[in-house]
């Protein structure tokens, strides 16, 4: 692929700092030699200094060097450097208690943690740590049915306090918890297009939006509210499924997603997002006719509204529905996502054999 042609929309997100173009180009720079990602901190060039590339890796063929500020080729929207030990350590082990002092005493400051996990998980550092442990005991509960065990062995020097601060989390006690689905298991997931928020709970994955959207609170409540359960940080075997999917469509190794889908919605948003499943790789079709195909002729706004409120980007395709004039109209994540993934979908289609055609779409419960 050839440099991109710079477009003002590129580099005015160059020039602010847009972290939401993280990963999407790189910009090089002519009279230095470097190429940079669109954050880099450093000295903005004069724009006919500044050429385009889509990957780094084509940055380098042209000859360019990476830029020892922000380090194009190390994975975008990876844990910061600065935090990365603080999150080594505790996958390491994960049952130990890291306080605001014990920060400090790892020359981080606690305000800043605090920040970071609250913007990229919605919680407060502790809370965090707190559902991750009790996230683990509830699986230890299930698999070896010892309530004494699982609490002990997740650091709760008694059982009352681990019946409090579970139901606290869970909203109910933990022997009933284990005999059912007591939570919905949420973790971020990196992508070509920034990263990715994902829920899943035993009836499928209920939630896969972009980290930035505004509208990602909200749908975080519609789930809790579908589900009666609480969304805590953890693993799902359907998670996992799902990162490895996600990973081959955007490798172009994947045009169809069998992981189950969760959804909940009134009749009309339930069929458009049927609808959605069916459009198939790399076509589009218009909000006019979805409208019909779903037997709802002149529902063109309702279209666009339950395409607004999907919780479930990529997976229920809304990014291929266009208008009558085959513009793109709104989509959540933003237009450019709208763009790339469209522009990726053509790009796989152009190179593949597999026929495109996709009769039914992945299950949804």
């Amino acid at each position: 692929m050839q440099n991109l042609p710079a477009t003002r929309e590129m580099y005015q997100a160059f020039e602010r700092r847009d972290a939401a173009y993280d990963g999407i180009f790189y910009t090089a720079v002519r009279t230095t030699g470097i190429f940079c990602r669109p954050t880099c901190p450093a000295r903005k060039p004069l724009p006919q200094n500044v050429e385009f590339f889509a990957t780094a890796g084509e940055a380098v063929v042209a000859g360019y060097r990476p830029c020892k500020r922000c380090r194009p080729l190390e994975p975008a929207h990876s844990t910061p450097a600065w935090l990365a030990p603080l999150i080594d350590e505790i996958e390491a082990d994960p049952v130990r208690r890291i306080r605001d002092s014990d920060l400090k005493l790892r020359g981080l400051e606690p305000v800043r943690v605090r920040r970071w996990f609250q913007s990229h998980y919605g919680l407060t550092f502790q809370a965090w740590q707190r559902a991750r442990r009790l996230g683990l005991a509830l699986g230890h509960l299930r698999e070896e049915g010892d309530l004494a065990d699982a609490a002990f062995a997740h650091g709760y020097e008694s059982l009352s306090g681990f019946r409090d601060a579970f139901a606290r989390v869970f909203g109910e006690p933990p022997g009933r918890a284990a005999r059912g689905a007591a939570a919905i298991a949420v973790t971020r997931l990196p992508s070509p297009l920034g990263t990715l928020v994902a829920a899943a709970g035993d009836q499928g994955v209920c939630l896969l939006e972009f980290a930035d959207r505004r509208m990602l609170e909200t749908q975080v409540k519609r789930v809790q509210k579908f589900t009666g359960l609480p969304l805590v940080p953890g693993s799902h075997p359907l998670l996992e499924q799902l990162r490895a999917e996600l990973e081959e469509w955007f490798a172009g190794r994947r045009r169809q997603f069998s992981v189950p889908l969760h959804i909940a919605g009134t009749d009309f948003q339930r069929a458009v997002w049927q609808g959605l499943a069916t459009i198939p790789y790399a076509a589009r079709e218009s909000y006019e006719s979805l409208a019909r195909r779903i037997g709802r002729p002149g529902a063109r706004r309702a279209v666009g509204r339950a395409n607004g409120d999907n919780r479930l980007a990529i997976l229920l395709p809304c990014h291929r529905v266009v208008g009558a004039d085959g513009e793109l109209r709104g989509y959540g994540g933003g237009l450019w996502r709208k763009r790339w993934l469209l522009a990726h979908e053509e790009q796989v289609a152009d190179g593949g054999s597999v026929s495109l055609r996709s009769e039914h779409g992945p299950a949804i419960a």
